[in-house]
């Protein structure tokens, strides 16, 4: 090997050597940089742990197995008591407006049409408490017509399905 050779070998070691000196610098001046920024902190992480291991379910015997299923039943049935469909209301003009209409002003899936003496006759026969029984309940006809429970909306009272079922037979006699 040549003098000047050995010469490029050495400045070109002697670089590689000061890069390596220079990335280990800025490595720990970086990691004195972290160390030193405020971490950022989520005040609700602390919740979504809890949330996200709490077991799934609970596993009860006896009578506390039983007390807890009728708490469970009370809560739930409370729960759907307050969320009761159109703010209550027992107007049956405004229920079907607000749900019969999409099915009994088309005839989708059988429905009979508002106003439509010749498929209401026959239904009609068959008493009011039956078409209550039916809108409630839900019905399939033997012709494939059917007729979701209450509509298809179970926040609806029983007294507010009655009443849309008396609005609607009244618009066809």
């Amino acid at each position: 090997m040549s003098k000047s050779d050995q010469s490029v070998l050495r400045q070109f070691s002697v670089m590689i050597g000061g890069l390596a000196v220079l990335t280990v610098v800025l490595i720990f001046t970086a990691l004195a940089i972290y160390e030193h920024e405020p971490q950022e902190t989520n005040p609700d992480q602390t919740a979504k742990v809890t949330a996200r291991i709490a077991p799934a379910g609970a596993v009860y015997a006896g009578n506390t197995g039983r007390a807890a299923m009728q708490a469970a039943a009370d809560a739930a049935a409370k729960a759907a008591a307050s969320q009761v469909a159109y703010g209550g209301t027992t107007d049956g003009k405004a229920i079907f407006d607000h749900l019969c209409t999409s099915c009994h002003t088309s005839g989708v899936a059988g429905a009979p049409k508002v106003g439509d003496k010749s498929n209401w006759g026959p239904r009609i026969a068959q008493g009011l408490d039956t078409l209550v029984k039916h809108a409630t309940d839900g019905y399939k006809g033997p012709d494939g017509n059917m007729m979701p429970a209450k509509g298809g909306n179970p926040a609806l009272t029983d007294e507010q399905v009655k009443n849309a079922v008396h609005w609607i037979v009244d618009q066809a006699k």
